[in-house]
């Protein structure tokens, strides 16, 4: 019995070298080429604590950033997992031949946001296209020998969860070819990997928009738990390009890169002048919520700029390369002789698919990994832990499928009549949805316009919706009733009403539907547990 990988980005890949390296076969489902996955697009690198950079850099301080960074939120049981795993991950991906960038023989690290340390290992600003492309060829070994079976151009239509003996189980997953509209089942069990929510914010996302997020929308309907949805990256330099936000990777300003804005006809780096021990490289949330203030309350406009004119030219030419080469063919200007005008875009879901620190979810024989799952990143994602968190993650959910007892083979009763199952988005709905979210879920939030936007999504439900959109509907309208009964500022999520972190809140959302209602709950979060220190 095939275990199914649902999507072939870096979690999916993972958890199919995973398991084929253990001579357990799995069926690959994406519905797009590893080549156009998600993390391709991934620029920045890979943090692991090598300390090749002569700072005496430790796991122990990545895991430190890592949850001070997330306010602490995170699970510190699976950010120690992370956090150990990552320098053996770093040695694994330079066999199978990723390129690192190097000096003096060693690989190099660079400066990321929220961390003191160089410690992100990169492949110029191209990491996620470079580590996916050796990532693929691996897995094409496993295919020639049969354990990897992969499914390109198929998509997952419905993943089958019932009750059993009071608990939920999964049976497998039914998909389409999409060119021929053959339908196929594979029963058994289950990782899903199939990316973030970007389908829900078409045009304001750094992320592929084909990563709908129709699947765990899908899965929520189905009582399976989502946490965290409240907690939305909005990353700090993004630019409107291809009707979506290009991203200026946070790598620019780790080699230098600086925020400024005009005031008083001259520039005002603002980042330097509020957080003098780390200015432009403080985290994501700090940094977007600080191009809100300067532009909304500091009475500088609503330009900001990125000035990369201040990098040396070998860094350009060794580093950076391709960075100026796609603001150049994007935007028509060179950053290396003029300043790029930015604001922050959403770029990152750090809530998702409810998982433990093994990445099992709430149902038997289902396990989420990757962006789609929400687990490591707490309140808020540091830069360059995406790519790790979706390598480690896939590798932790095939690991805990390859332990688990084989389901039973006889097909679970799920009510399913077979039909067809809409997988696109017909016109008009979701831009009424993303407008809806758009305005309550922002970098500033408030309980006036979260509430008014819970009303319009009311509205939006009594219209005559397939089962699609209604899924899609009840996860947003959960992402909006976790921001609105979170009473406090923390991470990505901040309140103009609630400014201050309050410690009652530091507990885990959970939202799970039942009976056409969403019931929000909190769960505690987990004390590291002993001999983890």
């Amino acid at each position: 019995m095939y275990i199914s990988i649902i999507g072939a980005g870096l979690a999916g890949l993972s958890a199919a070298l995973t398991l084929a390296e253990r001579g357990i076969p799995c069926a690959l489902i994406s519905s797009q080429g590893s080549e156009r996955a998600q993390s391709v697009l991934a620029e920045g690198g890979i943090n692991a604590a090598l300390d090749n950079m002569g700072e005496d850099d430790t796991t122990a301080e990545h895991f430190a950033d890592t949850m001070k960074g997330g306010a602490d939120l995170a699970d510190p049981n699976a950010v120690k997992g992370l956090t150990d795993a990552a320098p053996d991950i770093i040695r694994r991906l330079e066999g199978y031949g990723v390129p690192f960038h190097r000096e003096n023989g060693r690989i190099a690290q660079r400066n990321f946001g929220g961390q003191k340390k160089k410690r992100t290992v990169f492949a110029k600003s191209s990491t996620g296209k470079i580590v996916m492309s050796a990532l693929t060829d691996e897995v094409r070994k496993y295919e020639a020998m049969g354990l990897v079976k992969r499914f390109c151009h198929h998509e997952a239509v419905d993943i089958d969860i019932a009750e059993r003996d009071g608990r939920l189980v999964c049976g497998g997953v039914t998909f389409i070819d999409i060119y021929t509209g053959r339908k196929y089942h594979l029963d058994g069990r289950v990782i899903l990997a199939s990316g973030g929510l970007n389908g829900f914010f078409p045009g304001h996302t750094t992320g592929t928009v084909p990563n709908t997020g129709r699947l765990t929308a899908l899965l929520f309907s189905k009582g399976i738990e989502i946490a965290d949805p409240e907690f939305i990256q909005y990353h700090p330099t993004t630019v409107s390009a291809c009707g979506k936000r290009l991203l200026i990777s946070e790598a620019a300003r780790g080699e230098g890169g600086r925020l400024f804005v005009m005031r008083g006809g001259e520039r005002w780096y603002f980042m330097r002048d509020k957080y003098p021990e780390m200015g432009d490289l403080m985290p994501r949330d700090v940094v977007s919520r600080e191009i809100w203030n300067v532009t909304h309350n500091d009475g500088c406009g609503d330009e900001v700029y990125l000035d990369l004119t201040v990098i040396p030219a070998d860094t350009w030419q060794n580093k950076l390369s391709d960075m100026r080469e796609e603001i150049r063919y994007q935007l028509g200007i060179d950053p290396v002789n003029e300043p790029v005008k930015i604001s922050p875009g959403i770029h990152f879901f750090m809530g998702g698919i409810c998982v433990d620190k093994c990445h099992r979810t709430n149902a038997d024989g289902l396990y989420a990994a990757g962006e789609c799952a929400c687990q490591y990143h707490g309140a808020n994602r540091l830069g360059g832990n995406s790519m790790l968190g979706a390598l480690y993650g896939g590798l932790c959910a095939a690991d805990g499928l390859a332990g688990e007892d084989v389901l039973p083979p006889e097909p679970l009763e799920t009510g399913s009549d077979g039909g067809e199952v809409t997988t696109g988005f017909p016109d008009g709905f979701d831009g009424k949805l993303c407008d809806i979210l758009l305005s309550g879920l922002g970098i500033v939030r408030d309980e006036k316009t979260m509430q008014a936007a819970v009303d319009r999504l009311g509205v939006l439900e009594r219209e005559d919706l397939d089962d699609t959109q209604r899924q899609r509907l009840y996860l947003g309208k959960a992402m909006l009733m976790g921001a609105l009964l979170r009473k406090e500022s923390r991470g990505a999520h901040f309140r103009s009403d609630y400014p201050e972190r309050d410690e009652n809140y530091r507990k885990m959302t959970v939202a799970k539907y039942k009976d056409g209602g969403i019931d929000i709950t909190y769960r505690d979060i987990p004390e590291l547990e002993k001999g983890e220190a």
